[in-house]
Formats: C-alpha cells, structure tokens, sequence
C-alpha cells in the first residue's frame, strides 16, 4: 500500500508563521507552497522550494483567494474566468521561482474557501480544472474524493490524487467540520494517529457522530500554520511505517484512479 504526507507551507502571514516548515519538509512528501496570494511572498516560496529539493519533497501550488486580510478563508463572488486566472497566476508565480533552481511544480491544490467551494459547485471546480489544463495538463490535482472539483478534473482528463486530513474532524456528509467550531482542528497527537489509520488502513473516516464513511485516498493532508504540525506529521509517518505503508511523493505514486 503507498500513501502520500502533503502539507501547506510557505503561508507567512500576519495571522500565521511559517516557522516550522523547515522541520516539516523533513518529514512529508509533498509541499502545497503558498503563492503570495493568501500568505507567503519570494522569500518564503524560494525557503520551501530549496528545502524542498534538498530533501527530494515534490512541489505543488497552493492558489487561493486574493484575500491576504483573511487568509484566503472568506468566500469570494468570482466569476469563472477570474477563478481560472487565480489559478494560472499563481502556478506561474512559483514554477518562476522553481525554474531558478532547476524543479517544476507537479501538483496544484486549492486553498482555503476556493478549495472548499469547488468541493461544492461544479461552477468553480470547472474554472480551476481549466485553469490546471490551460497551463500544464500533466499537472497532478489533488481533491476530496466524490467533489465537483475531483470529478470535474477526471472528466479533464487530469490525474487526480484524493485527499483526506489528518488534523480536521469529519461530519457525516463527508465534508470537514466548519472552522467555526473549536473542535474542526485535531490538535492531539494520538488522535491524529488513530484517524489517519482509519483512513488509510480501515477506509473509513470516523465523523464526529461516530458514523463510518467509506473513503479510500492517496494523500494525507497536515497543516503547516499550526504548531502542532511536526509532532503530528512526526508521529503519523512513523505510524504508517510500521503498518507497512510506503510513503511516496505524488509524482511517483500510482493514484488509484490510474489503476
């Protein structure tokens, strides 16, 4: 079984560090860089992609919003076409920086309210996937599984890698609890553990209510803004190790709906 550790990193803000990722990229896979848009700026696109190449982490694009006062985590009224230019903007604006030393952005993955709403309107998750087709159709998309942005990026003919989370809690429809609420983050090592390995080992995401959902996904998604990040990421790579899980960047995974 091969399974994939991604993290949202670069994401230098007002309202969060970036601190960690150094210990971060250390331990997952694949990096999902913030492109100036929501956080991050050169420097910390330029910090993640050297580090990233030093230790063999693969490189994606983490386009959001242009909505730094929010973080990218307030729902925007963008028609389509602006949508796709977000997301055309922003690859450009790291796959720069990576040119500079010699790596390419493989993955694009969603940020924030944007990432949400395509899981919810065919509207967006088309607009993203044209986005992602108009500038490099061997990019990897990575989306929740059954969402209009997964779907429409099969129906681009996209690879697609599905994700779940390691550190945000489930309600019964399948989506991920609203950040509204204190329990939307899993801030608990041990709690972190045994969810991944529901998920990834079982297949089955446990809600809040307790409900099993049937899941079956190519990467685990940690986020890098919390300072939790790097015991969690720590102790769920250690946990797969032992389940006999390989861990994998995302270009040299075999994703299952390529299977």
């Amino acid at each position: 079984m091969e399974i994939n550790i991604n993290c949202d990193l670069g994401e230098k803000s007002e309202h969060h560090s970036n601190k960690y990722d150094p210990d971060l990229l250390e331990i997952v896979n694949s990096a999902n860089v913030a492109c100036g848009f929501h956080a991050g700026d050169d420097e910390s696109m330029n910090q993640v992609v050297q580090i990233s190449k030093k230790n063999g982490v693969s490189i994606g694009a983490h386009p959001s919003f242009n909505d730094p006062e929010n973080f990218g985590r307030q729902r925007m009224d963008l028609s389509s076409n602006e949508v796709r230019k977000l997301i055309i903007d922003q690859y450009e604006i790291l796959q720069k920086i990576a040119d500079s030393y010699g790596e390419k952005v493989t993955h694009i993955k969603p940020h924030g309210a944007l990432n949400n709403m395509s899981s919810v309107s065919r509207d967006i998750a088309e607009a993203i996937t044209r986005g992602i087709s108009g500038v490099d159709k061997n990019l990897i998309l990575v989306a929740v599984a059954g969402s209009y942005l997964f779907n429409s990026g099969i129906e681009a003919g996209l690879t697609v890698a599905t994700e779940a989370y390691a550190d945000r809690s489930y309600e019964d429809d399948g989506n991920m609890t609203s950040r509204q609420f204190d329990h939307a983050m899993i801030r608990n090592e041990e709690k972190a553990v045994k969810q991944v390995r529901s998920i990834v080992v079982d297949g089955i995401i446990i809600a809040n209510s307790g409900k099993k959902i049937p899941v079956s996904v190519d990467t685990i998604c940690i986020h890098g803004d919390e300072p939790t990040g790097p015991a969690i990421a720590s102790a769920i790579k250690e946990m797969l190790k032992k389940e006999g899980v390989i861990i994998k960047p995302l270009p040299e995974m075999q994703l299952r709906q390529q299977k």
